[in-house]
């Protein structure tokens, strides 16, 4: 049990912020799903059970001091390469991509939970190498830790997710006091490069280890158009999402009135573009009010991160803060059109078992150190 003098350091807007986020994605799943299945509520249903379980597995989570995840952290590593290997070996395939375990009643989707082991054995990684991460050769091991499942990640295919651990790996290293004129540099070079790379793959043939699909949607965030016919294109997701955002105009068309999701033009609207069913539906200003919820969200974690009272709870929190920052730029930028389509979802509001599942725990190591961020004095 917790001891009660915890609870004190319960951070009451980091609550609040994610039970808002929750019961209004409820309401916006229920718009977007409505025509997808036979029972309207089906994925309601299904998201609300992954809730409940996220929520257990947060609680466990607070249960146990932080401190000891220390314990566990190359058994973590280990498992997470067992089961993103296991995913070639066994995996269920849909839509061209090979993600998932099939596991009778539901799908497990190793590279979802990844992520929240990421951020737990990087942040052990990192918290014995204080004061070591600011030279060139120092980030050579960190940058190789995380290499690992990121190349299993991107062979299933799923660059969002890989990406997703780049960007964690860059965060908790800043975090961990590495140089940050240093990562700067790296970031710039790599964009450079990957931007370099896709230049020449386009126009002399230069062979990328990614899927032709996936290439397409790096670059059509350029003019989507030129690849948006049939409903097939690359583009054809942005143009429609686009599309449901402009129309939803300031206050929104109303709820389950939007006709680019209600009359499925707008593909994946209960997934990956669940924002574009907000901006429709509910209109400008209460995606900005969403959107502040979120600012909120990481704002909190970048104070409870700042009032850790070690290293390693602050790279926790700070791997948590940039997957969910990540994620949410990406998402919403995708859906606007003024990023690359990814394939990934929004946190909290995206229907998925995997990661409600996975982004609760995560959320359940934040308040595990804001919890402990004192130690208690007899």
């Amino acid at each position: 049990m917790l001891e009660r003098r915890l609870w004190r350091n319960l951070d009451y807007y980091f609550v609040g912020s994610v039970i808002a986020l929750l019961l209004i994605s409820l309401a916006v799943l229920s718009s977007a799903a409505a025509n997808v299945a036979t029972d309207p509520y089906y994925y309601v249903k299904k998201q609300l059970i992954w809730i409940f379980i996220g929520l257990s597995g947060l609680t466990l989570v607070l249960l146990t001091d932080y401190q000891q995840l220390k314990r566990y952290h190359l058994p973590l590593y280990v498992l997470n390469l067992i089961l993103l290997a296991a995913v070639m070996l066994i995996g269920h395939e849909a839509k061209g991509a090979q993600r998932w375990i099939n596991l009778g009643p539901f799908l497990l989707q190793p590279s979802e939970f990844a992520k929240t082991i990421t951020v737990i054995t990087l942040a052990c990684f990192l918290d014995k190498r204080q004061g070591k991460l600011n030279r060139w050769q120092d980030l050579i091991l960190p940058f190789t830790y995380v290499a690992v499942p990121m190349l299993l990640i991107l062979k299933q295919p799923d660059l969002g997710t890989a990406l997703v651990l780049l960007a964690i790996l860059f965060g908790m290293l800043y975090v961990g006091g590495a140089n940050p004129r240093l990562l700067l540099l790296i970031a710039g070079g790599g964009l450079l490069l990957a931007g370099l790379a896709l230049y020449a793959h386009f126009h002399f043939g230069l062979p990328l280890p990614l899927q032709d699909y996936q290439l397409r949607r790096l670059v059509v965030v350029l003019n989507p158009y030129n690849d948006g016919q049939g409903g097939t294109g690359a583009g054809y997701h942005v143009i429609q999402s686009q599309i449901a955002i402009g129309s939803g105009g300031w206050w929104g068309v109303g709820f389950r009135q939007g006709s680019q999701v209600q009359l499925h033009f707008l593909p994946e609207h209960h997934t990956d573009f669940i924002f574009s069913v907000v901006g429709e539906e509910l209109g400008f200003v209460r995606t900005v009010g969403i959107l502040a919820l979120y600012f909120l969200l990481i704002y909190r974690m970048i104070r409870i991160a700042a009032r850790a009272k070690d290293m390693f709870g602050a790279l926790l929190v700070g791997g948590v803060a940039s997957m969910f920052t990540f994620h949410i730029l990406v998402n919403v930028g995708m859906t606007t059109g003024i990023m690359p389509v990814t394939g990934i979802p929004l946190p909290l509001f995206s229907y998925g078992g995997s990661a409600m599942l996975a982004n609760m725990l995560a959320l359940g190591l934040v308040l595990n150190v804001n919890l402990r961020r004192q130690k208690i004095l007899f």
